[in-house]
Parts: C-alpha cells; structure tokens; sequence
C-alpha cells in the first residue's frame, strides 16, 4: 500500500500510525498539499490527503474511510469495535479528538497561508478555542483511565496523541494550553516506535 502526504498532515499520521499498529505493509509518498498539489490530484481529484492506494490499485481518501477499511482487514486487532455501546463510547471519544483536530488545522491554515491583511484573526482565536475545549474534554475521560474509551487503546488515542504532537510542532502559542493528561497520554504513546517513526 501507498500513503499520500506528509506526516505533517495530522490526518495522514493517524492513518500512518494506525497502518503500523495493524503491522500492516505501507510506503510513504510524502507529497506536499503546498507546493506539490498537482501531483496530489493526478492521485485523487479532490487535491486532499490523505489517500491510500491499496496493492491492486484501488485509491481510498479521507482518513476515517481510510481507517474504517483498515478496521475491516484488522479484524479482531481493530482499534475501534465494530459494533454496540463500545464502538460508540469508542466513537464518541474519537470524533472529538477528529473534531479538534480539524479546528486546529483550519486556524494553522489561516494563520500560516493566507496572507496577513486578509486573515480572520478572530475565528483563528475561535477555532483554537473550540479545539481547545474538546481536549479538555477528552482530557477528562483521562481522569479515571490511562486511555479515552473501553480502558484500552484506541483510535480516539491515535488521533489525540497524533493532534498532540501537530500542536507542539505547528501551533506553539496554543501549546501551552493542552490539557495535561492529554499531553501525557500523548507522551505514553511517542515511547512505542511505531508512533515515534511516523513524526515528521
């Protein structure tokens, strides 16, 4: 399999990341959204990653379709359960984590592309506080578990740990403000190197 974009892209991470939890084979075409958007839509026609181009060439976008193909093939393993009230605890702890995820990335996109006298910095302020609050979130299910849903790994912990990292790498002012625990959960997983070799 081949994954489209850079490990930058928090959204290609957690499919990276969850690609190596499965032990799953994989190649990296590191290509730019930036400079190399091109080349991105000569593989998928919307210009976005990630994409993932299976062995016998089918080509998958999004990450949570991405990632719901890669939960079938993993059968048992998956990260996230396949059905009932653990894929929805499961669920819910995950798109929050999605949710602030997306937030963050919009405010670094209209904070570090568009050019000055045309940026919003008042919905910048709103997306980092709306992400913000779904950590803070997620940092309270923290409380009582080392993990966000079922007290096991998750995807709602890749995606959080992955969003950890995007914040301390590319928003340096809002790192300041993650949560704690959320930070810790992080750090728990940077220790296993099949998180720590997907760090851009």
């Amino acid at each position: 399999m081949k994954l489209v974009g850079r490990m930058l892209s928090p959204f290609v991470r957690r499919v990276a990341v969850t690609l190596n939890f499965y032990g799953m084979e994989w190649e990296s075409v590191p290509l730019s959204v930036v400079t190399e958007w091109d080349k991105i839509r000569e593989v998928n026609p919307l210009g976005r990653v990630p994409a993932l181009i299976l062995d016998g060439g089918e080509m998958l976008v999004d990450s949570s379709a991405i990632l719901d193909h890669l939960d079938e093939e993993a059968g048992d393993e998956a990260l996230m359960p396949r059905s009932g009230a653990a894929r929805r605890e499961a669920m819910r702890a995950t798109v929050f984590a999605l949710g602030a995820m997306e937030r963050t990335v919009a405010a670094f996109y209209e904070g570090a592309r568009r050019p000055e006298e045309f940026r919003w910095q008042q919905g910048i302020a709103n997306q980092i506080a709306t992400a913000l609050a779904a950590l803070r979130l997620l940092d309270e299910r923290l409380r009582s578990s080392d993990y966000l849903a079922l007290g096991r790994l998750t995807q709602a912990d890749v995606t959080t740990a992955v969003l950890v990292d995007f914040i301390e790498m590319s928003m340096p002012k809002m790192a300041g403000d993650v949560p704690s625990r959320v930070i810790a959960l992080r750090d728990r997983l940077k220790s296993d190197e099949r998180f720590a070799s997907t760090r851009f």
